[in-house]
């Protein structure tokens, strides 16, 4: 009989391969048929957990919008006064970085299938998404006071673009260590807010 770590388990796994294969193939390019033969279940055996292709979708791009604002508010929690702000940053890009280089898949698929969720799906990952915008512009505005909030938004979501590059830095096998990636990328971060941060002449 399974068990209900099982069956969070099969979900977990089914939830990988779809985001692998829809990133890989597109949306439509994929079949349930092929994301069961993934997992090593049947077609029809996937819909005992989903009840379709856009289920798992929607579970994928809520989800992951979910896990980034949970896991920043975990990180200021963590925090909680005892660290200065630029630590705190530092934090955040972090968790971010880790986001990027483990879940590519997911950033490719948001970039091409969000348009494909119901409305109701789509406007809560916006706002799960704006929510974490503005944690990090308050961040931000700590460790460079001399921003306006204008500008510390505009400033957080180009290192968002420039961190969620990865899918385009080429296959996982060919960077140069996830060590090493996750450290070019925290400096780069770093340099784009003092960039931002330093007046103009």
């Amino acid at each position: 009989m399974a068990t209900r770590t099982d069956a969070t388990t099969r979900r977990e796994q089914i939830l990988k391969e779809a985001a692998r294969l829809f990133a890989e193939r597109g949306f439509h390019g994929v079949g349930v048929d092929e994301i069961g033969a993934a997992v090593g279940i049947s077609g029809p055996g996937l819909y005992r957990h989903f009840p379709g292709k856009d289920a798992m979708l929607a579970e994928l791009l809520v989800g992951i919008s979910g896990q980034l604002l949970t896991g920043a508010k975990r990180r200021l929690a963590e925090a909680d006064g005892d660290a200065t702000a630029p630590a705190v940053l530092d934090s955040l890009i972090e968790g971010h970085i880790d986001f990027a280089l483990d879940d590519r898949p997911l950033i490719t698929l948001h970039d091409r299938e969000l348009d494909r969720l119901r409305d109701s799906d789509r406007k809560l990952v916006r706002q799960l998404q704006r929510q974490y915008v503005e944690l990090w512009v308050e961040v931000v505005r700590e460790v460079y006071p001399a921003l306006t909030e204008a500008a510390a938004r505009s400033a957080v979501h180009s290192v968002f673009g420039l961190l969620n590059s990865t899918p385009h830095l080429g296959r996982a096998g060919t960077l140069p260590g996830r060590g090493t990636t996750a450290t070019l990328l925290h400096r780069m971060a770093r340099g784009a807010f003092a960039a931002a941060g330093t007046p103009g002449d």
